[in-house]
């Protein structure tokens, strides 16, 4: 019997993953139903309602930073001013700001697809990140612990190869599932836009940003899965991965990052990998530090601070990496006895 086919049988077989699966399908079933339930087609009364009322908004932001321009340059004076206008003028510039008001902003009870549909992947994405790692733990911390595995290398006796084909199919496994879960995931919602909402403006630009976040999206997955399995290969139990990946969520997330910031250091969130994760996702995450500026030395001090995906790619692959390999010297050296 070939090796690859047995594990994915086994894989499907457990009990565990049938859960998992079971709650991915109630999960995306309830928010389907939930967002049919919530969403109506907009007349052409109230698209044109919404679009007046964009308008007006997009004005009233020019107005308000041209008057912040003709104050900086003395036009106008600042007693003469009757509604707030921030010093920095950037804060208000409409061509600086990362989306305008539009139609949508103002359309109650109508589900935009266009509007919605990074929120919804973003769901889709954390949903599977946690189905890869719960499922690559107890996929080997199982058989190691219950003898699985011994009895899978008296019939293939090649540690490297039982243990690498176990990965190879897990990862498999998890970036087929995650294709077809995000078809069948994204397709709904654009279906309910459809028939019971707007479907928004799906030019070239939106879906190349939403095909970038699902791509790192993906990425993210797939290394969470490959850390739970290779953690709990470490461990030889499925709670190893479990144990582990909670003592650094309350020992270094939440400790550490309240003993770095009663030590007021710089910077903290540059030390956590959730950041880097963030990144990953979002392509880039912004942090403010105001402990950056205190130093006295120069009054045009940012304390802005910017994580971008490349380099957090670079650190969760290496990582991973690292794991891995520890998971493989280790399982080679065992006694599995």
């Amino acid at each position: 019997m070939n090796l690859v086919r047995a594990e994915l049988e086994r894989l499907g077989a457990r009990r565990f993953v049938q859960l998992m699966l079971v709650l991915l399908v109630l999960a995306f079933g309830v928010t389907a139903a939930t967002t049919l339930a919530s969403s109506h087609r907009p007349t052409a009364q109230e698209v044109f309602d919404a679009q007046q009322a964009a308008a007006a908004a997009r004005s009233d932001l020019e107005r308000t930073h041209q008057l912040c321009l003709d104050r900086q340059r003395g036009v106008v004076q600042a007693d003469d001013v009757q509604e707030y206008v921030p010093d920095n003028c950037s804060e208000v510039d409409p061509a600086l700001m990362e989306r305008a008001p539009v139609a949508s902003d103002y359309l109650a009870g109508v589900f935009t697809f266009a509007e919605e549909a990074k929120p919804l992947l973003y769901f889709l994405i954390a949903f599977l990140a946690l189905f890869g790692f719960l499922v690559g733990a107890s996929y080997i911390g199982a058989d190691l612990n219950s003898g699985g595995v011994v009895n899978l290398l008296l019939w293939r006796p090649r540690r490297m190869t039982v243990l690498g084909t176990k990965l190879g199919t897990l990862l498999g496994g998890t970036a087929l599932l995650s294709v077809l879960a995000s078809a069948a995931y994204l397709g709904t919602f654009w279906l309910i836009a459809q028939v019971a909402g707007r479907p928004g403006r799906l030019d070239g630009e939106f879906w190349g940003s939403l095909g970038a976040n699902w791509g790192r999206g993906m990425l993210l997955v797939l290394l969470l899965t490959v850390v739970g399995f290779a953690v709990a290969t470490l461990g030889r139990h499925t709670s190893a991965a479990l144990g582990a990946i909670a003592g650094y969520l309350v020992v270094w997330e939440l400790g550490a990052r309240l003993v770095m910031e009663i030590l007021e250091v710089v910077k903290v969130d540059r030390y956590m990998l959730s950041s880097y994760a963030a990144a990953l996702l979002n392509g880039r995450v912004e942090f403010w530090d105001y402990r950056a500026c205190d130093n006295g030395v120069s009054n045009s001090c940012d304390g802005l601070y910017v994580v971008t995906w490349q380099p957090a790619l670079v650190l969760l692959l290496g990582l991973a990496g690292a794991l891995v390999a520890a998971a493989f010297v280790a399982f080679r050296r065992r006694d599995l006895m």
